[in-house]
This record gives structure tokens, C-alpha cells and sequence, in this order.
């Protein structure tokens, strides 16, 4: 009989091993999808900025739009407007894995239009 002692906790060991295997590959997975969500997000913090300095700079609309998808991740929305003197470029885009989850990477830039910097036209400056 002291062939069978001890024999019953083998089959505990090897749950254990699953369970934690399956945590740390869950966490594993959840790092990595962080890390990516991340990359997202300063992928759009650099296509909003790179679009309000085209958006600053006057170019045409359709130009506009094509830098700022061009620094943005696959899929984004872009969104360009002009609120007086300054434009304002939105870039809103969905997560690069796990896609149906409801989470949204959304970044803005704001510039004032180069129209609109120094002294209004017509305008004499005082001297000292």
C-alpha cells in the first residue's frame, strides 16, 4: 500500500499548473492589448497634431484629411473643423485587437489658423 501514498496529489498539482498556465496567459493577453491600446493612442495624438498644423497652414480640406489618416491608425475617423480662429482636428479610432469591445481611442489638436496670428491687417503698431 505505500505505492498509493501521496499518488492522490499529483491530479492537485496538475490543476493548479492549469489554472495559473490560463491566469498568466490572461494576463499575458491583457498586457499586450494595453500596450497596443497605448500605440493607438499616440498614433492619433500624431495624426490630430499633424492635421491642425495642415488645417493651420490653409490647405484644402481634402488635404487635410488625407495627412491626418495617413498618421492615424487603419480605420480612423477624421473630423476637421474651424471654430473662428482656430481649427480643431479630431481623430477617433477602434482598438487594434479585440475590435468588438466598446472602447474608442479619441484624440483632438487645436491650432490657431495662420490667418489669424500677429496684428489684424490695417493695423499700425505704436512705436516707442
Amino acid at each position: 500500500m505505500r505505492g498509493c501514498e501521496g499518488g492522490g496529489d499529483r491530479g492537485f498539482v496538475t490543476a493548479e499548473a492549469a489554472v495559473v498556465l490560463s491566469v498568466l496567459v490572461a494576463f499575458t493577453m491583457a498586457l499586450v492589448w494595453g500596450l497596443l491600446m497605448v500605440a493607438a493612442q499616440i498614433e492619433c495624438v500624431d495624426a490630430a497634431r499633424a492635421g491642425a498644423r495642415a488645417a493651420a497652414r490653409q490647405d484644402p480640406a481634402g488635404t487635410v484629411v488625407t495627412v491626418t489618416r495617413e498618421a492615424a491608425p487603419r480605420g480612423a475617423r477624421v473630423t476637421v473643423a474651424r471654430e473662428g480662429d482656430r481649427v480643431r482636428v479630431t481623430v477617433v479610432a477602434k482598438p487594434p485587437v479585440l475590435s468588438g469591445l466598446p472602447f474608442e481611442v479619441r484624440e483632438e489638436a487645436v491650432a490657431l489658423a495662420e490667418d489669424t496670428v500677429g496684428a489684424p491687417p490695417g493695423s499700425a503698431e505704436a512705436g516707442p
